[in-house]
C-alpha cells in the first residue's frame, strides 16, 4: 500500500481521464489530508473522485440547510466522519443520569442526519463508525457499566450496525476494524491531534482512504467476483504428484492446521457467493484426487466451479477460466506460492490481482484479511448458487463442442425464462445486477433497492426482469430492463443490462421481441435506445444497431409497430 505522500503525488497526474464520481466529505475534525488521501487512492482504483470537503466541524449546519453548499455541489457519495474523540469531549459535559443515553441520542442524530440528507439528495452515505476509546473511568467493570463511556460506544457501533442493515443506502466504513488492524497508536497520535485536530495519522491515511474507496468502488460496480488459486504449497503443504495423497500437509498437526484454516476462508467466500476456481500445475486426475479423497480437505471439487490442472502456463489457463466464466480480469483475485507464477501472471494478464502471498503459509490469512480483497455493497441468495450456476455453465461449454451448428446447440438447450415486473421479491437481485452489471449494461445507470421499489407501480415507468433456464439448470434473474415513458408516442430504454454469463443464446432477441409486444399493446410507436460508453462496456456499443435500431443523433430508434420479431430459441413461461 502507498503511503501519503506517493498518494499526493497521484493528484499530479490526469485524474480527469478517469470516470469521475462527486463526492463530499463532512467531518468534526480536520479532514484536508484525508481528501487528499481519498483523491490520491481514487486515482489508483481508476475513479476521479472529485471531491468537496465541508469546513471544520460543519456536519449538521451544512446537512440540515437544504440551501447549503454540501447540496449545491450535488455529491453522489456523502461521507461523514464524526469522531470518538470528539463525542468523548460530548461525554464529559453530560451529567450522571445522562451516560446511558448518549448511544441514543447519537443514533437520534445519526437518523436525523440520514433523513434530511435523504430529502435534498440522492447520494448514498457511508458513515465511519467510532474507533474504541477506553477513557479508564471504570476499568474493566466499564463493560458491565451501562454509564461507562466504552460500554455506550460499544452500544453504538452496534446500533449502527443494525440501522445500517435496515438502510439500503447507508453503509459503514469499519475504522474500528482498522483501528484493530494496525493499533491505537499507529491509528492516533496525541501531539497531531492536540496540535491540528486530525484524528488520524499521515500514517494510517492511505488504509482508511484504501477502505473507503473499495466501498465506493462496490457501490459502483468494481469488486473482485473470482478467487483463482494454486494448489502444491498454497491449498495444502507438499506436492501432491510427489509426496502422494497421504503425504501432503493439511488437518489440524502442525503446519497442516494453517492449510486448513485457509480452505476454511476459500469456503466462506464460495458461500457468500465469490466464484472458486483452480490452476495448477499438474495433471488433472492427480490435482482432483485430495478433494476427492483426503478425509481433511475442507473444500471438496463441488467447491470448484473451474478445475484447470495441466502443464500449461498459468497465463494461458487463467484465460481459459476467464472464457468459461466470462468475467472481466479485474474481477479476479490469483493466489500462488510461487513468486516466478505470480509473477508470470502479473506481466501477462493485465488487470489481476495478484497479492503478494508471505513465505510463511501461518501468515496467508492475516495477510490476506488486511487487503480486503472482496468489499462489496449487497448480498442476496443469488449469492449463494453462484459457483452451482459457473459450474452449470462449464458443462454447457463442454456440450456445445459438441455441435457444428450454434441453433442446433441452442434449440437442444431447452431454455426457458420467466419475465416479471419489479416486485419486492425480485428487487434485491435488480438492484444487485444495477450495481454489479458493467459490461453488458448499455447506460451503467445504477440503483439502490430504494429506487428499484420507487419505480413499483409507477405510472411513467415500466419495468422487466427476466430469468433464464435450460435443462443443464436454472441461471435465475439475468437480465433487466426499465422503460420510461417520453411521450405518448415514445419509450425510452433507461436500462437494458444483462449477466455476461448467458451471452450468445439469444436473450437480447428474446427481450426486444418481448418489449416491442409491450409497445405494441399500450399503442407506443417508438422505442429509444441509448449507449453511454464506459471503459468496460465497449462490448454492447453496437448493440442497438446489431437489433435494427436506426441511429438518431446520439440515440437509436425503433419503430414498434413495423419491427419483425427476431428469430430465437427461447419459451416465454
Amino acid at each position: 500500500m502507498k503511503v501519503f505522500s506517493e498518494l499526493k503525488k497521484n493528484l499530479k497526474n490526469n485524474i480527469s481521464t478517469l470516470p469521475p464520481i462527486k463526492v463530499a466529505l463532512l467531518g468534526d475534525t480536520a479532514t484536508q489530508f484525508l481528501s487528499t488521501a481519498l483523491r490520491g487512492t481514487g486515482f489508483d482504483q481508476g475513479f476521479d473522485l472529485q471531491m468537496w470537503e465541508a469546513d471544520f466541524n460543519q456536519v449538521e449546519r451544512q446537512v440540515f440547510d437544504p440551501t447549503s453548499e454540501l447540496y449545491q455541489f450535488a455529491p453522489q457519495v456523502i461521507i461523514i466522519f464524526q469522531s470518538a474523540h470528539k463525542l468523548l469531549g460530548k461525554y464529559g459535559k453530560l451529567n450522571t443520569q445522562q451516560y446511558h443515553c448518549l448511544a441514543e441520542d447519537q443514533m437520534a442524530l445519526i437518523d436525523k442526519l440520514h433523513s434530511a440528507i435523504n430529502n435534498n439528495s440522492k447520494a448514498r452515505i457511508i458513515y465511519y463508525n467510532y474507533t474504541e476509546i477506553d477513557d479508564a473511568i471504570f476499568g474493566s467493570y466499564a463493560n458491565k457499566l451501562e454509564q461507562s463511556f466504552l460500554f455506550q460506544l460499544r452500544k453504538l457501533n452496534y446500533e449502527l450496525m443494525i440501522y445500517a442493515a435496515e438502510n439500503v443506502n447507508f453503509y459503514l466504513c469499519d475504522m474500528s476494524a482498522i483501528q484493530n488492524q494496525v493499533g491505537k497508536p499507529a491509528m492516533f497520535q496525541t501531539s497531531v491531534y492536540i496540535n491540528t485536530e486530525m484524528v488520524l495519522s499521515i500514517e494510517v491515511l492511505p488504509l482508511v482512504a484504501a477502505r473507503t474507496v473499495d466501498l465506493i468502488g462496490a457501490i459502483w460496480g468494481k469488486f473482485k467476483k473470482c478467487l483463482i488459486v494454486d494448489l502444491d504449497n498454497t491449498m495444502w503443504g507438499g506436492i501432491i504428484g510427489d509426496d502422494g495423497l497421504e503425504n501432503i500437509q493439511v488437518g489440524n498437526i502442525g503446519i497442516g492446521k494453517a492449510f486448513t484454516e485457509f480452505q476454511y476462508w476459500i469456503k466462506k467466500l464460495k458461500n457468500r457467493g465469490i466464484i472458486i476456481a483452480v490452476c495448477s500445475k499438474n495433471t488433472q486426475e492427480t490435482a482432483m484426487e485430495p478433494f476427492a479423497k483426503h478425509p481433511d480437505m475442507v473444500l471438496h471439487l463441488d467447491d470448484i466451479a473451474v478445475f484447470m490442472a495441466n502443464w500449461d502456463n498459468k497465463a494461458d489457463n487463467i484465460r481459459k477460466i476467464q472464457a468459461v466464466l466470462n468475467i472481466g480480469f479485474d474481477t479476479m483475485v490469483f493466489l500462488d506460492d510461487n513468486p516466478f507464477e505470480r509473477a508470470m501472471v502479473r506481466d501477462n494478464i493485465p488487470g489481476i490481482t495478484v497479492p503478494e502471498l508471505p513465505e510463511d503459509p501461518a501468515d496467508y490469512l492475516e495477510y490476506l484479511y488486511a487487503l480486503n480483497l472482496f468489499e462489496t455493497a449487497s448480498y442476496s441468495n443469488e449469492d449463494i448458487e453462484r459457483t452451482k450456476k459457473y459450474q452449470v455453465e462449464a458443462k454447457r461449454t463442454v456440450a456445445q463442442a459438441g455441435y457444428t451448428n450454434e441453433a442446433d446447440f441452442l434449440q437442444s438447450l431447452d431454455m426457458v425464462s420467466i419475465v416479471e415486473p419489479f416486485n419486492k421479491f425480485n428487487t434485491p437481485r435488480v438492484s444487485q445486477l444495477s450495481q454489479r452489471s458493467n459490461q453488458f449494461n448499455l447506460r451503467t445507470v445504477r440503483y439502490t433497492d430504494a429506487d428499484i421499489a420507487a419505480m413499483i407501480g409507477h405510472e411513467s415507468i415500466f419495468s422487466f426482469s427476466f430469468t433464464l433456464a435450460d435443462k443443464f439448470g436454472d441461471n435465475g434473474l439475468i437480465a433487466v430492463i426499465i422503460l420510461k415513458k417520453e411521450s405518448n408516442d415514445v419509450l425510452f430504454i433507461d436500462t437494458w443490462l444483462m449477466s455476461c454469463r448467458v451471452l450468445k443464446r439469444g436473450m437480447e432477441n428474446f427481450i426486444l421481441n418481448t418489449i416491442i409486444v409491450f409497445a405494441r399493446q399500450n399503442d407506443y410507436t417508438w422505442l429509444k435506445g441509448e449507449y453511454l460508453p464506459t471503459p468496460k462496456n465497449a462490448m454492447v456499443k453496437d448493440h442497438y444497431h446489431n437489433l435494427g435500431f436506426v441511429p438518431e443523433g446520439s440515440q437509436w430508434m425503433v419503430n414498434a409497430k413495423e419491427y419483425t420479431p427476431q428469430n430465437c430459441f427461447i419459451q416465454k413461461k
